[in-house]
């Protein structure tokens, strides 16, 4: 049986792609050479962007894998090195089209087609964090390119959520998010030892927030989720500043005194000037595994309420999105890292929460802002 040729081994390369940053490592220039011996043993040198990548064995894998395929392989060695400085530079380049840092936020561009949601909400507990993931998992299994930005400072848990727990890494002046089940996701909580307290004020959160939006290099995001701290301090305020064009999703439950806090935090839109997508209600009810009764636990029409109180304060249709249940496996997924719309689609919350999500993708951005590329037309 004929050996494979150089070109077909890198033709077999070219559909190995780099986990973190989503595109083929032929593109990226990560080929350091190619050499295919008389006896169809195949050794292929790859480079890593930085020494210690936390992905090198899964890029070995897939390596090896995609030239185990071809006819005449009779066996495959990958050798790892590592970029040097000026070939970082140069990725650094080919990504974001400038050897310089960038410090501009793609999101807050007036052409960019990401769809940015803020989900908020009055107070805690409510599952705000919760309701993020899920929505990002959904959303993401259906083929969309999603990115999620912890910007809960204080009380982050969205890597636990997801079960992240890949540290990000620093290529010159970008930083590649992890990803679980095809979300990318940046948290302060990937920056501090164990499980060490943020302790810092207003200018310090607003800074932190401006790096993940403009240092993090996301790719071409169909949709990015910001899952807010409670309330309407400063980050809800940096928000507005930094993404102008972002939306906000108010998360409540059905209880009266959640939903008239849940309300004054979707109020700051009139201050902001923001949209509001719409209202979700967590913890609806408690449905019985045996005959279908529901309980209101925390009462009824918290949601609505929150809703339309917004509708009349905003002058604009503000919907309720959608009322999800209580289920025990969506906080034993929350321990676990395993969002409920994957693990238990089946589940009465699962489907709600990806009718949520087919809501929210659905959704075009406005042309406010963005150019139209028309051109006079000459005589």
């Amino acid at each position: 049986m004929a050996t494979p040729t150089t070109e077909q081994v890198t033709a077999a390369l070219a559909t190995v792609i780099d986990p973190e940053i989503r595109r083929p490592i032929t593109e990226l220039d990560m080929i350091k050479n190619v050499d295919v011996a008389a006896d169809g043993s195949v050794l292929v040198g790859v480079y890593l962007t930085v020494a210690g990548c936390p992905m090198r064995d899964k890029i070995t894998t897939d390596v090896t894998g995609a030239v185990s395929k071809l006819s005449g392989v009779s066996g495959v060695r990958v050798e790892l090195d590592v970029m040097s400085e000026e070939q970082r530079k140069n990725l650094q380049t080919k990504l974001r089209g400038s050897a310089e840092p960038m410090r501009e936020i793609p999101f807050a561009k007036p052409n960019s087609l990401t769809k940015v949601y803020a989900v908020a909400s009055g107070k805690g507990g409510v599952g705000k964090s919760s309701i993020t993931v899920n929505l990002a998992a959904a959303l993401a299994a259906t083929g969309r390119k999603v990115g999620v930005v912890d910007a809960d400072i204080y009380g982050h848990s969205v890597p636990r959520m997801l079960g992240v727990s890949a540290r990000p890494t620093k290529v010159q002046d970008m930083i590649m998010p992890p990803s679980a089940y095809d979300v990318k996701v940046i948290s302060v909580g990937m920056f501090t030892p164990g499980n060490t307290p943020v302790v810092w004020r207003g200018p310090m959160l607003h800074r932190a927030l401006q790096q993940f939006l403009s240092d993090v290099y996301w790719g071409d995001l169909d949709i990015l989720l910001m899952d807010l701290p409670p309330g309407t301090g400063d980050i809800a305020i940096s928000v507005a500043q930094l993404v102008p064009a972002a939306e906000i999703l108010v998360v409540t439950t059905p209880q009266k005194a959640a939903a008239e806090v849940a309300e004054r935090a979707g109020a700051i839109a009139t201050q902001t000037h923001q949209q509001i997508v719409g209202v979700i209600e967590n913890m609806s009810y408690l449905p019985c595994p045996h005959c279908g009764e529901r309980t209101d636990v925390f009462g009824t029409g918290g949601g609505q309420s929150v809703a339309d109180a917004l509708t009349q304060t905003l002058g604009a249709r503000v919907p309720l999105l959608g009322q999800v249940p209580i289920d025990l496996r969506l906080r034993a997924g929350g321990d676990d890292g395993r969002p409920l719309v994957l693990s238990e689609p089946d589940a009465p919350a699962a489907k709600e929460l990806r009718t949520i999500a087919d809501k929210i993708s659905g959704r075009s951005r406005g042309l406010l802002g963005r150019p139209l590329g028309l051109t006079p037309n000459r005589p």
